[in-house]
């Protein structure tokens, strides 16, 4: 079996984080003693017929009783209506062994101080959704989704989710806590439009895998494949971030996170060609202007979706450009830079541009 190490390393952590864990190592202590037991979480990945990129993570949970009434509860007894902080408040183990078996073959791999575990695998699968298992320790092997990419697939999609493909006023902090850790998850409202286009994308271009690129946590991976689901958006992997300090600051940089997201997937797909969708409420146009400058051949298009006025200023910024001066924009940078404010129009300027 393969070793692959996820778990961080590297200089010494910052005071946050090192705090974070010295509190993270007595809860969970306390609780491995009152017998709570690894449960994993896993999230949908992806890869080529060569290799694949599993993610998940391992949870702490109380054991559940194997007779009784509590075991008999299935997911009909679950709430219908989650409040996001319930997201947040989960324990889990930290830098937790795991076994990988993709492809008939079995790897080892460790996670990292927040219990996340991201590893690449060498694995033989067809293209199209096949199924990997992730194990801790003694625990039943848990089934997670990878889309596998097919080598003959040259157009791709990646898109940012708050303010893009669902309604989330952000970055202003106390929307941004009140909508992540307040408000029920189906409150949330989907950008009209914007799943029947992505629908319409993967028509024309089958095959064509579908990337939702957030700053979001993980912890809220869970209500945003509810929600994508609920509103009929295609199936895709997310790629979200951690929560909570890093090894050298206090807070995750979230562009930061989205342009080395976007390297890494020209780097694991370097003939695909990707149509990156977001909006201009946040760093979206910068951070996608400057991957089509570095990369122009692993560009087909950027679709921004342009606020109202009233949508912009929630989201602290600035209404968008006039449309004149996207066209400033395109010139630019030499690519296709399409501006609408909501699916539908992003659908008629993408269909001229002859890519739908």
């Amino acid at each position: 079996m393969a070793l692959i190490p996820v778990g961080e390393t590297g200089p010494r952590l910052h005071r946050a984080a090192r705090l974070e864990d010295a509190v993270h190592e007595v809860v969970e202590r306390r609780l491995v003693k009152r017998g709570w037991e690894p449960s994993i979480i896993t999230y949908a990945g992806y890869g080529t017929t060569e290799w694949v990129r599993v993610m998940a993570r391992v949870l702490l949970s109380r054991p559940v009783p194997k007779t009784g009434w509590l075991a008999r509860r299935g997911s009909a007894d679950r709430p219908k209506k989650l409040r996001g902080w319930r997201s947040f408040a989960t324990v889990s183990q930290m830098n937790a062994p795991v076994i990988i078996t993709a492809g008939g073959e079995r790897h080892e791999a460790i996670g990292d101080r927040g219990g996340f575990v991201d590893a690449v695998v060498p694995a033989k699968l067809e293209p199209g959704w096949q199924t990997v298992t992730v194990q801790s320790g003694d625990g039943e092997p848990v089934e997670a989704p990878v889309q596998i990419i097919d080598p003959a697939v040259t157009f791709g999609i990646v898109s940012d989710i708050d303010d893009t493909v669902m309604v989330t006023a952000l970055p202003r902090p106390l929307l941004a806590a009140w909508n992540t850790f307040v408000l029920d998850e189906h409150a949330r409202s989907a950008v009209p439009g914007m799943a029947v286009l992505y629908e319409r994308l993967r028509t024309a271009h089958p095959g064509a895998p579908v990337f939702y690129l957030s700053t979001g946590a993980w912890n809220v991976a869970p209500a945003l494949n509810r929600f994508l689901r609920r509103h009929l958006y295609p199936v895709g992997p997310l790629l979200l971030t951690d929560w909570g300090p890093t090894k050298d600051r206090w807070f995750r940089s979230g562009p930061e996170h989205k342009r080395l997201t976007l390297e890494r997937l020209s780097q694991e797909f370097p003939r695909v060609r990707w149509l990156l969708i977001g909006d201009d409420g946040q760093h979206d146009q910068e951070i996608y202007a400057e991957f089509a400058s570095k990369h122009p051949d692993n560009v087909a298009a950027v679709a921004i979706r342009r606020l109202s006025p009233a949508q912009a200023v929630l989201a602290g910024t600035l209404p968008s450009l006039p449309e004149s001066d996207t066209s400033v924009v395109s010139a630019r940078f030499g690519r296709k830079w399409l501006g609408a404010p909501d699916g539908a129009g992003l659908s008629q300027l993408l269909t001229e541009a002859e890519l739908l």
